[in-house]
């Protein structure tokens, strides 16, 4: 498989020395705009950059035909607008907000808790995540996934925000410290005990082969996806 990284940082290194033992050919390294020219005919192209670049960048690689992965977090506000574009060319598209296995298997586990939780309205529920400080969005991607699967299954909630938990908003708390990969923390507190789970990323390998496999799965394939597609499908 040929593969063009669409960011080249920390992440896209780390792809490129895992898929290469995979037996896969990287062809582009980018981190200027992508074009017809400098993708190099890949197969599949697997984007993380920056907020500021990743609507264009993917909207770019979609009207080429060409299949995408992206990680990038902090331009969730367009991605209809993406996937509606990826639908009009016939292509495929899949984001996640972290491709980790674990953490998609913890994204599952959260949506059951939520679930069984909310019939019982003497625990507050609050999440927090702590990263890198590097990182430039906050609360990040992952923790906004972890807020909507709660709301989703819980009907005190309509909304989540960047604070303490309160009346129909679930709250975020979002910590940066240095060379944290990524730890997630949700946790129902009552006035007598406490029920947490937490999801800890001992390093970024766990994200780029999440990356790397969900390339491999989208070969052929039409269509908008997420993780839990090749997970649970």
């Amino acid at each position: 498989m040929k593969i063009a990284l669409v960011g080249y940082g920390k992440m896209g290194k780390i792809i490129a020395e895992l898929a290469e033992k995979r037996g896969h050919k990287i062809v582009a390294k980018l981190n200027e705009t992508p074009t017809i020219l400098n993708l190099n005919n890949p197969d599949v192209v697997i984007e993380f950059s920056n907020p500021e670049s990743a609507f264009n960048n993917i909207k770019t690689c979609l009207d080429l035909k060409i299949p995408v992965i992206c990680g990038t977090t902090g331009w969730l506000d367009q991605k209809v607008e993406i996937e509606k574009i990826n639908l009009e060319n016939e292509s495929a598209f899949l984001y996640g907000s972290n491709f980790s296995l674990g953490v998609n298997l913890f994204f599952a586990l959260n949506e059951k808790l939520a679930e069984l939780m909310s019939n019982f309205g003497e625990f507050k529920v609050q999440l927090e995540e702590i990263h890198h400080t590097h990182k430039k969005d906050a609360p990040s991607g992952t923790a906004i996934t972890l807020a909507e699967g709660i709301i989703k299954n819980d009907p005190r909630f309509d909304a989540w925000k960047l604070e303490e938990t309160k009346d129909n908003h679930l709250g975020i708390f979002a910590l940066r410290e240095d060379e944290v990969p990524g730890t997630h923390t949700v946790s129902y507190r009552s006035e007598v005990d406490e029920i947490e789970i937490k999801h800890t990323a001992f390093n970024r390998n766990g994200f780029a082969m999440g990356a790397i496999i969900a390339a491999e799965w989208i070969l052929g394939k039409q269509g908008n996806f997420t993780m839990k597609d090749l997970l649970f499908s």
